[in-house]
């Protein structure tokens, strides 16, 4: 069920999610409201889990991790064991910065930074050592166009 947020609350989130290492102060300003009705609605959007944590944006191709692979998966295994095994494999690769399963001819599709392409090659030879997939489509990212966390969300 979704949450509903008022226009305060929806502009306090924005300006988190746009930089949530910013001090309260400068919301505060911003918002035109004191620190404390700003701290106080920023905690009761984490108790509603609409505010999960707090991360910061790393450029990876600067720590060397400068390719980038959408994996699509195809099994011909649904049963709850192996569905078991492979989540546990996907959540334990640390190559994996995002997974999803999908409805379609693909089941599954990862996000994978690595290294190069023989990172990707060991990646790719262990996943397939932990769980039995049926077909394995790498996709190389060429230019990340677009990258963001959020949706806009002030109404007009």
């Amino acid at each position: 069920m979704a949450v509903k947020l008022n226009n305060i609350d929806r502009r306090i989130l924005m300006e988190l999610l746009n930089d949530s290492s910013q001090p309260l102060e400068s919301i505060s300003k911003t918002i035109g409201l004191s620190k404390t009705p700003i701290w106080q609605r920023i905690r009761k959007m984490e108790r509603m889990g609409v505010i999960k944590g707090y991360t910061a944006q790393v450029d990876y191709s600067k720590l060397g991790f400068e390719t980038g692979f959408f994996v699509l998966i195809r099994t011909s295994e649904h049963e709850v064991e192996w569905q078991r095994t492979f989540l546990e494999a996907v959540r334990n690769r640390h190559e994996v910065l995002e997974a999803y399963r999908l409805a379609g001819d693909v089941d599954y599709i990862l996000k994978v930074r690595v290294e190069n392409a023989e990172a990707y090659d060991k990646f790719y030879q262990a996943l397939i050592s932990e769980v039995k997939i049926y077909n394995v489509t790498a996709l190389l990212s060429m230019e990340e166009i677009k990258n963001t966390s959020h949706l806009e969300l002030i109404e007009d």
